[in-house]
Order: C-alpha cells, then sequence, then structure tokens
C-alpha cells in the first residue's frame, strides 16, 4: 500500500505535470507541511522590545523624587535646562558642581513656574540653592524697590546659625545681579540690623522673634514682599514659633508666591501649608517616613551611663589617632555640655563648647574655629543640630541620645554632607529606652547592622517589626 506523505494530505508536492495550470500555482499548496504551534511562553528566551526611555520618569526613579499635586513642570537634569539667567549660570559654573541635587531638579522648575510648593528632603540636600536661585530671578523681574520699601524676598528660619548660613548663599549668588541681602535675628546688636533695612534690601533671612520686633516698631513693611520661603518648618513649630510666622504671615499680600521647606512632614506642617499655601505641589526626595542619609555608617552601642567617658575616651583616641578628624559631640543639657567641655581640654583635648546661652559673638567664635579645623571637636546641644553647615564633619558622636527620632537624623545629619561620607557614634543606655523601635526603623531603612542589644531592648518595649 502507498504511504501517505508525512506532512498534510493534500496532493504530493510536486504532483500535477510541470506547468500545468492547477489552483495550487507553481509548486503545489506552499506552507501545507507546516503544523500551527503551541507556544510556551514560560520556557522561552526572554527578550527586550521596549527601548524607548523616558528620561524625566527615569531620572525621577533614580533621584528617588515623587511629586504630588496638578500641573508640576518636569524636573531638570542639567543646569542649563533650568533656563537660569547668565548672571546666576555664571555663579553655578564657577561652583564646579556636576548636576543638580534632586530636590534642586524638580524644585527649580517648580519655583520658577510660580507655583506654591513644599520640599520635603534631607538637610544637606541642596534646599538652599532651590529656593534662592528662582528668588534672584524673581526679584530681578519685579520694578525696583523704592526708598522705605521692605525685602521682596523673605526667608523664615528657625535658628540664627541657619539664618547666617543662607545670607552667606544669597549674598554670593546676589552680588553678580547687585541684589542686597541682610539677615535679622535676635542676640545680636540691633542697629546694624536696622541700618540694612532702612537702605533696602530685596532679600531679608529672618528668625520670627526679631522681625516681629522690627514690624511693630515700623523699621520695615512686607508691602513688597511677594516671594516668601519659610525653611526647616518642622523646626520652627517644635520651638513654637507657630504664632509669630502666622502674625507675620498675615502681613504678607496672599498672591504671593510661599515655598515651604521640611524635613520631615507631621501633621503640625501640613496644617501649616494648608492655612498658607494654595493649590501647592509636594514633593519629597526619598522616602516619607523617616529615614537617614544612606552615606552615614551608623553604630550603636549600648552601655550604661557610667561608661560613657570611657568609651568617648577610648573613641576619640581612635578618630585623632591617624589626624584631627571634624567630630561633633551632641549632649543634651547646657551644663554637661560645659562639663564635658572643661573635663575634655582639662586632659588635653582641643574642644570647643557651644549652646543656646552662649553669646552670639562666641557661638560665632567657636564655630568658626572648628569650621576652619583650629579645634577640630565641637561639644554641643541640639541648638547646634540644625543649620550647622560645615563641609567635612567625619564622625558624629551621640553621647546623649537625643528626645526624638527627628532630632537623632538632624544630629547624624551633619556629617555626610553633599555625597561625603561619614560615621555616627550613638551611645544608647537604659534610660533610652522607649526609644529603641524607632531607632531600630530607622537602621533597618538605611541597611545598617544592628546591634542585637538594641533589637533585644525594642522587643523588650513590644516594638513590632516586618523582618
Amino acid at each position: 500500500s502507498l504511504k501517505m506523505p508525512e506532512y498534510g494530505s493534500g496532493p504530493p508536492r510536486f504532483g500535477g505535470s510541470r506547468g500545468s495550470s492547477g489552483s495550487s500555482g507553481k509548486y503545489g499548496n506552499p506552507g501545507e507541511r507546516l503544523r500551527k504551534k503551541h507556544w510556551n511562553l514560560d520556557e522561552l528566551p526572554k527578550f527586550e522590545k521596549n527601548f524607548y526611555q523616558d528620561t524625566v520618569l527615569e531620572a525621577m526613579r533614580s533621584k528617588e523624587i515623587t511629586v504630588k499635586g496638578r500641573d508640576c513642570p518636569n524636573p531638570v537634569l542639567k543646569f542649563h535646562e533650568a533656563s537660569f539667567p547668565t548672571y546666576v549660570m555664571d555663579v553655578i559654573t564657577k561652583q564646579n558642581f556636576s548636576e543638580p541635587t534632586p530636590i534642586q531638579a524638580q524644585g527649580w522648575p517648580l519655583a520658577l513656574s510660580g507655583k506654591d510648593m513644599v520640599g520635603i528632603a534631607q538637610t544637606g540636600s541642596g534646599k538652599t540653592l532651590s529656593y534662592l536661585l528662582p528668588a534672584i530671578v524673581h526679584i530681578n523681574h519685579q520694578p525696583f524697590l523704592e526708598r522705605g520699601d521692605g525685602p521682596i524676598c523673605l526667608v523664615l528660619a528657625p535658628t540664627r546659625e541657619l539664618a547666617q548660613q543662607v545670607q552667606q548663599v544669597a549674598a554670593e549668588y546676589g552680588k553678580a545681579s547687585r541684589l542686597k541681602s541682610t539677615c535679622i535675628y535676635g542676640g545680636a546688636p540691633k542697629g546694624p540690623q536696622i541700618r540694612d533695612l532702612e537702605r533696602g534690601v530685596e532679600i531679608c533671612i529672618a528668625t520670627p522673634g526679631r522681625l516681629i520686633d522690627f514690624l511693630e516698631a515700623g523699621k520695615t513693611n512686607l508691602r513688597r514682599c511677594t516671594y516668601l520661603v519659610l525653611d526647616e518648618a518642622d523646626r520652627m513649630l517644635d520651638m513654637g514659633f507657630e504664632p509669630q510666622i502666622r502674625k507675620i504671615v498675615d502681613q504678607i499680600r496672599p498672591d504671593r508666591q510661599t515655598l515651604m521647606w521640611s524635613a520631615t512632614w507631621p501633621k503640625e506642617v501640613r496644617q501649616l501649608a494648608e492655612d498658607f499655601l494654595k493649590d501647592y505641589v509636594q514633593i519629597n526626595v526619598g522616602a516619607l517616613q523617616l529615614s537617614a542619609n544612606h552615606n552615614i555608617l551608623q553604630i550603636v552601642d549600648v552601655c550604661n551611663d557610667g561608661e560613657k567617658d570611657d568609651k568617648l575616651l577610648r573613641l576619640l583616641e581612635e578618630i585623632m589617632s591617624e589626624k584631627e578628624n571634624k567630630t561633633i559631640i551632641f549632649v543634651e543639657t547646657k551644663r554637661r555640655c560645659d562639663d564635658l567641655t572643661r573635663r575634655m581640654r582639662r586632659d588635653g583635648w582641643p574642644a570647643m563648647g557651644i549652646h543656646g546661652d552662649k553669646s552670639q559673638q562666641e557661638r560665632d567664635w567657636v564655630l568658626n574655629e572648628f569650621k576652619y579645623g583650629k579645634a577640630p571637636i565641637l561639644i554641643a546641644t541640639d541648638v547646634a543640630s540644625r543649620g550647622l553647615d560645615v563641609e567635612d564633619v567625619k564622625f558624629v558622636i551621640n553621647y546623649d541620645y537625643p528626645n526624638s527620632s527627628e532630632d537623632y537624623i538632624h544630629r547624624i545629619g551633619r556629617t555626610a554632607r553633599s555625597q561625603k561620607t561619614g560615621t555616627a557614634y550613638t551611645f544608647f543606655t537604659p534610660g533610652n529606652m522607649r526609644q529603641a523601635s524607632d531607632l531600630v526603623s530607622v537602621l533597618r531603612e538605611a541597611n545598617q547592622a544592628i546591634n542585637p542589644k538594641l533589637l533585644q531592648m525594642a522587643e523588650d518595649r513590644g516594638g513590632k517589626f516586618n523582618w
């Protein structure tokens, strides 16, 4: 019997005479031997077919930027994309920055578009330039100041240290377009500050108390203020400035542009944003929950109060053995600050202390000695944990653990500024037990090794963790 062809049941492939005009054409029925394949996609090698890259989305993802709000402009990935005028670009070029920081990348287009905004970012993330450069552009588009006019841009800050730091940046960048700025804060003579205001300044950086004094005394006014910045809003609320801030804001026209900056986003700060900002866009850089800078190595030593002095001396011998590494030691009280400074100086350590009861002149002098390495060890209360911007602090030591996780994060944030790395040592005693689970969460988020004794403390307190 004849064998059927292997594929299909039609005529043999070359059936019929050469050149016959059957319907199957020259070569019979093409593909008649092929059977439909049944694919198992799981067994097939994977391949890439989407080569379109949305660089904006990629950039936002890589920089951990999230945005909430309507009509938010795209971030800028390079300085020239921000369309800053030449006088601003010239100063940026001199600084040799490689690219905008995440908060600048998204903050600049937002601020330049005139929208109200909230920026949530860690300290040391470049936020000062995020609001000051757009402020300079804003001012240069307004009519010149007339005699008796107050500032066009007002920056409110919680501490004199932060206010002075912002003022330095404002002076450096404002120079090119001949903008005048001044710094208004308590604890210093009023005369020079009043003279600055009377001569006329486009940018005023102020702590709330002293500014209210001057507004009440008629030494300045906020009639021309169209660009308002609240810097470290969470810290201002912690320090009890809310009533003063509200009184100041009542003096400013309601169609101003308002930019609010905060390292954390508790409900009190949210309420302030709702009250002062219109249709705002919120930018978060990094995770919204409390998170420490990942460039900091965090080491926690669980010990008793009596062991702290010995441990501190051993630590300092290690830190200072190679070279005099800049180190900040945080303590809880002014008295502890003075005692520890005295003991350390007696033992020959180049240490100086800073706290809220020292005069402004003394605080400035101590900070300068620390900044320029003449006294590489600074002992400080929390007055110095924010706004103290020294580039090359290598170590932070928490001799006393602070009252809150926020303060812990701000303290250790004095090291590892601007992409550098740093180390934070923390003495954690049974008296700090109620903070244990918070600290474990911060360490875990930053992928740090966790001291088993600390874990035990947190569990004894009933801390619940997602492993």
